[in-house]
């Protein structure tokens, strides 16, 4: 499926996932999960949201007020993350075009992004207009669109994973996941990690969900 102008790259739409999709980080996969199936209870038609992810036991131990009002308190919290949803985007700027002005500080250990955007299939790409406003219209209104939700997560040590949701099969057992479904996406929340600029967000991420550990 192609996306519409100016959004990451989004492969075919897998029926399954493929083999090689088991996650190199099962704590990871469980927070991206977790946090896919936390937005999907507003519906639709939301903006885009991004989330830090913290070691749950160094939350715990670092912060533990935070850790009570998010309910987090038992060592069997221990090597999961737990994700923080993040204010303050930009308004009108689509996530992807505010992603590099993103740095995180080092005890965030990874982070994770939602955005839903519009998908056509391939075959159309020859009729896809130049002009992104004309592009947009065509395919908000091409008969053969899809409306999908991706969630994709990042770790400081490598690992990567998805989730995927269309809007014309919105039940839990039709979401695709695996760990590089958009490459794009993935490629920006992993450049967030590695910035080294000293003027990135304080050392602890606000808490402004009500999402709570993976």
């Amino acid at each position: 499926m192609t996306e519409t102008p100016d959004t990451p790259e989004t492969p075919d739409l897998p029926d399954v996932p493929p083999p090689g999709a088991l996650p190199e980080d099962p704590a990871l996969a469980a927070a991206v999960l977790e946090i896919e199936a936390h937005v999907a209870q507003d519906g639709w038609d939301q903006p885009a949201r991004l989330y830090a992810l913290v070691d749950t036991a160094e939350l715990i131990a670092q912060e533990p007020a935070l850790a009570a009002v998010m309910s987090i308190d038992g060592p069997g919290d221990e090597g999961s993350f737990t994700p923080i949803e993040q204010e303050g985007l930009p308004p009108g700027q689509a996530l992807e075009d505010a992603l590099p002005s993103i740095a995180w500080p080092e005890s965030v250990a990874g982070c994770a992004a939602v955005i839903e955007r519009l998908v056509l299939p391939p075959e159309v790409d020859d009729e896809i207009p130049d002009d992104p406003t004309a592009a947009e219209l065509f395919a908000r209104e091409h008969p053969h669109r899809q409306e999908v939700r991706m969630v994709a997560g990042v770790t400081r040590a490598g690992a990567s994973y998805c989730a995927l949701r269309l809007r014309a099969h919105d039940d839990e057992q039709s979401v695709v996941n695996g760990t590089e479904l958009v490459p794009g996406l993935l490629d920006l929340l992993h450049a967030t990690l590695h910035d080294t600029d000293p003027d990135a967000q304080s050392d602890t991420p606000h808490e402004t969900s009500e999402q709570g550990p993976a």
